[in-house]
């Protein structure tokens, strides 16, 4: 397997972020060969010949699952002795800051992507390592968050960004929010740049923006600051 992340995506929808993946940070970083993302049809592993995937769940309810088989082939193809499996789910554990930087650091990431009612439990139990959530609410199906998991843990890979900087002022580095930005103008419609921002104190601007940091994590995320 060459140098890089590997991510492969199963999914009923492999198209669905063909745009996404190919434009931009995640573009560039693929041609540089830093990272590697591969989305696959799950239907490939269909046992019939209709390309069944899902079926009604025992003991009744509504919607549908998908089924066992074509979830446990398609693992046993992609899978390497250093993969992770993940399963997107809104009940896994919750997709941070710190998960980011931890899965930034394997080498093949494995993605399930649900859809329906979710994937049959013994798909949970024996093939999946890990099942993380983007958060408390459910979607349609779960191939957006295998996207917003993948572009999340890419950023944290050294030289997918052009500018290193950027780690260490996101949102949640050293558990604070970001601090204010502003550019060019230094006025519009008669609102001003902070002082400081012009100033060219370094050190000033530093405290300034340390300060904002706090305040807004304060503010409006207490829970980070404990």
């Amino acid at each position: 397997m060459p140098r890089g992340l590997h991510f492969d995506i199963i999914t009923i929808f492999p198209e669905m972020l063909d745009m996404y993946f190919r434009e931009s940070i995640l573009g560039r970083a693929q041609a540089a060969g830093l990272i590697h993302i591969a989305q696959h049809d799950l239907r490939q592993w269909s046992q019939d010949k209709h390309n069944t995937v899902d079926d009604r769940p025992f003991g009744g309810g509504a919607g549908m699952l998908l089924k066992p088989e074509p979830l446990f082939e398609a693992v046993d193809a992609l899978k390497k002795p250093t993969s992770q499996v993940i399963y997107l789910s809104p009940d896994g554990e919750l997709l941070s800051d710190a998960l980011v930087k931890e899965l930034s650091h394997q080498e093949h990431l494995i993605l399930i992507s649900g859809h329906y009612e979710g994937i049959d439990q013994r798909v949970r139990d024996h093939c999946v390592d890990r099942e993380v959530s983007i958060g408390d609410y459910v979607l349609t199906n779960g191939t957006l968050p295998a996207a917003i998991l993948v572009d999340a843990v890419s950023r944290q890979i050294p030289g997918v960004l052009g500018e290193e900087k950027s780690l260490t002022q996101d949102a949640f580095a050293a558990n604070l929010l970001s601090f204010p930005q502003y550019t060019r103008p230094a006025e519009y419609r008669g609102y001003q740049v902070p002082e400081v921002l012009v100033s060219g104190n370094h050190e000033a601007i530093a405290a300034w923006r340390k300060e904002q940091q706090v305040q807004k994590t304060q503010d409006r995320r207490p829970d980070l600051l404990k």
